[in-house]
């Protein structure tokens, strides 16, 4: 950890959730990435079926010397269209397998029949099986150079412009770009750079101002500890005093010891490094749960009990006379709750607190170049130990990694930062248990430029399968969500004059 600056280290379980998770938190690259190979299947999903496609896209959209391509997939699921002329709805692939992005995202699967839409689900170059150059994707920055958001919008509308020259029927079909988290920033750039192509925009949980001097670096923890203090008495205090007693216990060989056996990790902590990679997990934890503490069972990132914040809190409701020991056995039971809620696992890894399906090694590249997301902690309005922005340090780390640096503000320039007031057709949704939501327009800009509350949501909760527990405000957000998607189609196919064919049809459907 560099002096200063919020460990490369931290990155790796929060910056991999997309939102879907994906999430952008650009702290520092840690040594070990941070995944887990998928759990059981712990969910409501409903059964799905759908095309797997793939199509020939340019390596370089943006220069003329690399003219090699490269196969992208995407998945169609056209059970429910309207032919001909009938719209599509269009996921903006994050930094992760698509197939999980498809399977996590009910919402698009539940309103097809409604809109009489076609589903695309467009996979990110990078990710999943869309590798520009194959295994030597990764094999160094000359080949990841291609890997960033400007050539995947660029990707997206590319893609478009071929189903509708090629699917019969689709000529005339009005977009819609859907995404969460990062997939969300994408949509809503998508909209932005290629009006042509989309004709509104659904961003979900999207932090598009979490960039330099957009908003405060430490608003994200905030949030999260938010989430803590209202879910249980006393419950972010003693996650705040956990850190000193974890210190103080693991200034021993005895006590690092016990915390390995407390915690029943895989491998024995051993030594002060393994101790604030030790830490490193457990604040990831915390904001893991933050993401997904959802109002019913669910598997997003691990396998969860219902409200799962409020299940942690259980453990840490200690008053202020309780002893390191005493605290750090509530502190193991809390985690437990996030790794091991199923009791399948007989230990917990701390190299792993996300689903694999996630692509952690491309989302640091990301964020090494243009993704740059401040993120700081002071340990006194949130329950972390005090770490400021250093973006020096973070430079210079991403550099030792991949002989790279980023550009600070370059997001701001080539998306507008917060002057987006010309732009339209975009709806911004954010829930209020969700710390991306610092980073996310949570008021209207416009009269075409939307913010939806969901102030029981979590990470993008309106983009999921209906569930019985699902609060009133999430209900209220997706049928919304899906009158501003009516209107668009309406106002689009009245441009093109086909309108008055898709009721017809509608009319005359079973």
């Amino acid at each position: 950890m560099m002096a200063g600056g919020r460990s490369l280290e931290k990155i790796a379980a929060t910056c991999i959730i997309t939102l879907c998770l994906a999430c952008l938190h650009v702290t520092s690259l840690k040594s070990q990435l941070f995944t887990r190979v998928g759990g059981l299947r712990y969910t409501t999903e409903r059964p799905i079926s759908y095309k797997t496609l793939y199509f020939d896209q340019k390596i370089d959209h943006f220069g003329f010397l690399q003219d090699g391509t490269f196969k992208q997939r995407y998945l169609v699921a056209d059970k429910h269209w309207h032919q001909p002329d009938g719209p599509v709805l269009f996921y903006t692939g994050n930094e992760g397998d698509i197939t999980w992005f498809c399977n996590n995202t009910g919402f698009m699967w539940e309103i097809a029949g409604q809109l009489g839409a076609m589903l695309v689900f467009a996979e990110h170059r990078y990710y999943g099986e869309s590798l520009p150059f194959g295994q030597e994707s990764y094999s160094d920055s000359k080949h990841l150079n291609y890997l960033t958001s400007e050539q995947a919008l660029a990707d997206f509308a590319v893609l478009i412009e071929n189903l509708k020259s090629t699917v019969p029927g689709a000529q005339n079909s009005p977009v819609i770009a859907i995404g969460g988290s990062y997939g969300g920033m994408l949509s809503a750039w998508f909209r932005m750079k290629y009006p042509n192509v989309v004709v509104g925009a659904l961003a979900a949980s999207a932090p598009i101002w979490q960039f330099p001097d957009m908003v405060p670096c430490g608003d994200f923890y905030k949030i999260v500890t938010q989430d803590f203090a209202k879910s249980g008495n006393n419950c972010d205090r003693n996650i705040r005093r956990s850190w000193k007693a974890i210190n103080n216990v693991s200034s021993s060989a005895s006590g690092l010891q016990w915390m390995s056996e407390e915690f029943s990790l895989c491998s024995p902590l051993k030594n002060k490094n393994d101790a604030v990679t030790f830490k490193s997990w457990l604040q990831e934890t915390w904001v893991n749960l933050a993401m997904v503490d959802y109002p019913y069972e669910a598997n997003f990132l691990q396998p969860l009990p219902r409200w799962p914040i409020q299940v942690v809190c259980k453990y840490l409701g200690f008053d202020s006379t309780v002893s390191d020991h005493q605290l750090l056995h509530g502190v193991a039971q809390a985690a437990k709750v996030y790794y091991n809620y199923t009791g399948s696992s007989p230990c917990l890894n701390i190299s792993q607190t996300a689903t694999s399906s996630l692509g952690a090694l491309g989302w640091f590249f990301q964020a090494c170049t243009e993704m740059v997301m401040p993120m700081c902690t002071d340990g006194v309005q949130d329950m972390f130990e005090p770490e400021q922005w250093n973006f020096q340090a973070f430079s210079d780390e991403c550099n030792s990694i991949f002989g790279v640096r980023p550009r600070a503000d370059w997001a701001g320039t080539v998306y507008g930062g917060k002057k987006i007031g010309s732009h339209s057709n975009i709806i911004f949704s954010n829930g209020g248990l969700d710390p991306w939501s610092a980073g996310g327009v949570t008021s209207n800009i416009t009269q075409s430029l939307v913010s939806i509350l969901i102030p029981d949501g979590a990470h993008h909760l309106d983009l999921r399968y209906s569930n019985n527990l699902d609060p009133p405000s999430v209900r209220a957000a997706r049928a919304l969500e899906l009158k501003y998607f009516q209107k668009w189609i309406r106002q689009a196919q009245k441009s093109t004059g086909t309108g008055s064919t898709i009721s017809k049809k509608r009319k005359n459907s079973p």
